[in-house]
């Protein structure tokens, strides 16, 4: 380890930090341009074979942007689809930045450091920067958007140049250190370990948008929302904002242990998927019978249909959610694990007056929205399991198999779980169990 983060896993104050010398490279988890092609006609392909764990260069700060000592990070599905590269490389990605030419073209490497969520300590700043300074402890937002561009000014994810951070641009956070633009940062909640405050930024920011934010689905006071995968990293922040608005979240989930922790987050109703039979890759007339069979347990157990309809699964589910909102009902997309090639039938979306509503990731108002209800103790973090950075393969391969439940983190520089509270009185009025439920119904 070098002295830098020597010093910051010490406590060392700013001075010192800005002191010592950053390392001229640094350990990550990352993918190889020559590997992009290593997953043809496999039947099983094992991310763990592309995910490399090794030194890479530690590029140069632009004048807009921070270098974080990364204490902690988590596996989220694009980590999966990077591995996989799927469905296209992400070195695509990389080149296309770069031709903007000046800072961006750092970013074009024949290795990609990837990982969308962070926490961690400011070691270095950028000449532009004014409202961070080395030693804060902060967490990462995933939304990296070029603030000079006029669209951003109405909505930080409308604008052409916006990307999503270690997806999409490199030097990412599954790694000893990070560089992420200002716009990123957002202070640590103090009550909060290094490993649960990495766990949530990407996943409770895009459920915020997704829900509550005014170009979501606008959710109110007793909407019944139908939640997929309700045991999930985004699932799992959709139960508690749901519940938290005063919305009636109905969870689907895959297993008993699932139902367990979708019990214990919230949910007012729980399905298995498999006990009910749904969720499969259905044809036109099996989807609308699921969605048939699905509707009427939710209205055996709630006497109405769901207003909204949180989708991230994609090509197995959409139809279905299509069909099981209500008249005037909501289905908002984030994402497609099970694939993007999505089929409904159109005459229940245009006769009954539904809508969907594409979302992607939160702008930096809403990560600030969403963060203060975490550090409020509003919002938990959802932590089931955590690994060290040489295990963070392992770690993407459990959620590639959906063998895991909530979120799974990786510890980058931190030596071990329980790290990084600055405030232990306010961890303790809010409460062990609230803080992670997750791992206490899984125990």
């Amino acid at each position: 380890m070098d002295s830098l983060a020597t010093a910051v896993l010490a406590g060392a104050p700013a001075q010192e930090l800005e002191r010592l010398a950053a390392p001229d490279e640094y350990t990550a988890l990352h993918l190889r341009a020559e590997d992009a092609g290593m997953f043809e006609g496999a039947a099983d392909k094992d991310v763990r074979q592309s995910l490399r764990l090794g030194r890479v260069p530690l590029p140069e700060l632009a004048p807009d942007e921070v270098l974080v000592a990364v204490m902690a990070s988590s596996i989220n599905y694009n980590t999966v689809w990077s591995a996989l590269f799927e469905p296209l490389p992400t070195f695509g990605f990389l080149k296309r930045f770069a031709k903007q030419g000046g800072w961006a073209e750092r970013h074009d490497q024949p290795y990609h450091v990837i990982g969308s969520d962070g926490s961690g300590v400011i070691v270095r700043v950028g000449s532009g920067v004014r409202r961070w300074k080395v030693g804060d402890h902060v967490i990462l937002s995933p939304a990296y958007i070029d603030d000079q561009e006029p669209a951003t000014h109405a909505d930080g994810m409308l604008g052409a140049e916006q990307r999503a951070w270690g997806f999409e641009t490199n030097f990412g956070g599954l790694a000893h250190y990070a560089v992420v633009r200002a716009t990123q940062l957002l202070h640590k909640p103090p009550h909060l370990t290094w490993e649960e405050s990495a766990s949530y930024p990407l996943c409770a920011g895009t459920i915020y948008r997704m829900l509550v934010g005014e170009r979501g689905a606008r959710m109110k006071q007793g909407d019944v929302v139908l939640i997929w995968g309700a045991t999930g990293g985004l699932g799992s922040y959709a139960v508690q904002m749901v519940k938290n608005g005063g919305g009636v979240p109905v969870g689907v989930v895959s297993s008993p242990e699932k139902e367990r922790l979708a019990w214990e987050l919230g949910c007012d109703v729980v399905i298995n998927r498999n006990t009910l039979g749904i969720g499969g890759a259905e044809g036109p007339a099996e989807t609308i019978e699921a969605g048939k069979r699905l509707g009427s347990v939710i209205r055996a157990e709630i006497g109405e249909d769901p207003h909204i309809a949180l989708d991230y699964t994609g090509k197995n589910t959409f139809g279905i959610s299509v069909f099981a909102v209500r008249r005037g009902g909501t289905v908002v997309t984030c994402g497609s694990s099970s694939g993007y090639d999505h089929h409904y039938d159109n005459r229940h979306l245009w006769m009954r007056l539904k809508r969907i509503v594409g979302s992607h990731i939160a702008n930096l108002q809403e990560q600030w929205e969403m963060n203060r209800l975490v550090t409020m103790g509003r919002l938990s973090p959802v932590l089931s399991a955590v690994y060290p950075l040489d295990q963070a393969a392992e770690a993407a391969r459990q959620v590639q198999t959906n063998a895991h439940v909530a979120k799974v983190g990786v510890l980058c520089l931190a030596p071990s779980e329980g790290l990084g509270v600055t405030d232990p009185a306010l961890r303790e009025r809010i409460g062990e169990d609230r803080i992670n439920p997750a791992r206490k119904a899984i125990r």
